[in-house]
């Protein structure tokens, strides 16, 4: 389901969001924000006091200081300690900790060049409060080009960690000891996977009021409700008091310069917005949140074409693309079940039965609709965790719900 939050600029530092809640799904949803005068005067705040010097990672941080730190991720199969680098921006005066992270997945590379960035860019002199930015997290995949851990376990599945536990818990109480608890607000990067492109969006659980107003301060990016993956950062982050959200956008494995300036420029309204630089006045789009979302499958093995783009809308029966059959003349349309927009989408590539092809956030128009039919849905269809990888970030990234191409029950 989708909603807006609407037209505002950042001069709001905490928004009065008005709430709605929809009993049917339990959602508290954001229906939109107050509107300003445009020609009303930017009041800055000016109030701020000299904050202490910041002590952490055995470190000392001091006002009007950049600090390039490191956390101590354990051990390689040498023995060699293993400390991926943590940068630390400390303003001369009071604010708020933002702490940007990426590469949880070690081939996920989008997010690491925007936490650079960022962060080399701040001047300190000018920053309220502290940035703390770590574009690797996952060091041994990312050295290794790779997603996963050197024993194959996702790392965002083991969070907030155990001393004592498996090597990937191990990992993950570092991290979450040593760098997320110093946190008040947390960004955590990904990208799609497995050959997958997502639309920049923010996943964010909006049941969580704290969580609902950090999502209003980054502008008119798209966000999808998801609670995650009960182990993965975001959510344990979320637990302990500490707003997180994780930032989609690209795919594994490159670069894309495109996604990596939108991010930057994504971010820098968020800083501006939490009063951490200078604030100016900017207006916005509506804000989409999507409070529901499917995976539309293929239904024959063969080659995808895709006809549609990233972020498109579309209407029901519309043409999302085709299944080629490499061998013959055969082709098969993949029609859009409902009204939405694509948040994701496969790669042109080879295709099986059964493969997610298209992730649409579905409209608000449709969503009691599709409520209804699920309901037809047999026990073994709502049980299918193949999807389970598809995103980098949540738990069953499509609540083990997703769509056949062409369903009779959505026709």
């Amino acid at each position: 389901m989708s909603t807006e939050v609407g037209s505002r600029d950042i001069e709001v530092i905490t928004p009065e969001i008005p709430i709605e809640l929809n009993r049917e799904n339990n959602l508290e949803q954001i229906t939109s924000l107050p509107q300003h005068d445009e020609d009303a005067k930017v009041e800055l705040a000016s109030e701020f006091v000299e904050q202490a010097p910041l002590k952490i990672l055995k470190d000392v941080v001091q006002p009007g200081e950049l600090k390039e730190l490191s956390w101590s991720a354990g051990q390689s199969f040498s023995g060699k300690a293993i400390k991926p680098s943590v940068l630390v921006v400390r303003g001369l005066k009071t604010g708020p900790t933002l702490c940007l992270i990426a590469a949880i997945h070690g081939d996920e590379l989008n997010g690491i060049e925007i936490v650079r960035r960022v962060v080399r860019n701040l001047d300190p002199m000018e920053v309220n409060g502290t940035v703390i930015g770590v574009p690797i997290v996952n060091i041994f995949g990312f050295t290794g080009n790779t997603r996963y851990l050197p024993d194959r376990r996702d790392l965002n599945r083991y969070f907030p960690g155990n001393p004592d536990g498996s090597a990937a818990s191990r990992i993950a109480d570092r991290f979450f000891t040593q760098i997320i608890n110093h946190c008040e607000y947390v960004v955590d990067f990904h990208t799609g996977s497995f050959k997958r492109n997502n639309l920049p969006q923010l996943r964010a659980d909006m049941n969580v009021e704290k969580v609902r107003e950090f999502v209003g301060h980054f502008g008119s990016v798209a966000v999808l409700h998801k609670s995650g993956h009960g182990k993965s950062l975001r959510a344990a982050a979320t637990r302990e008091g500490i707003p997180t959200v994780a930032f989609e956008m690209g795919q594994t494995g490159s670069l894309q310069e495109e996604y990596v300036e939108s991010g930057i420029k994504t971010i820098d309204i968020l800083i501006r917005n939490l009063n951490i630089l200078k604030r100016f006045r900017l207006w916005f789009e509506p804000q989409p949140v999507y409070y529901g979302s499917r995976w539309v499958r293929v239904n024959s093995g063969g080659i995808l074409i895709s006809k549609v783009e990233i972020g498109s809308k579309v209407e029901k029966h519309d043409i999302l693309g085709h299944i080629i059959n490499p061998l013959t003349t055969e082709e098969t349309e993949i029609l859009a079940p409902f009204n939405g927009r694509i948040l994701g989408i496969a790669l042109n590539q080879f295709m099986l039965p059964g493969y997610a092809a298209f992730h649409i956030g579905i409209s608000s128009d449709t969503y009691t609709m599709i409520k209804e039919e699920k309901s037809q849905v047999s026990e073994d269809d709502e049980s299918d965790e193949s999807d389970d990888e598809l995103d980098d970030e949540t738990e069953e990234p499509e609540n083990g719900e997703s769509l056949q191409a062409g369903e009779e029950e959505f026709h």
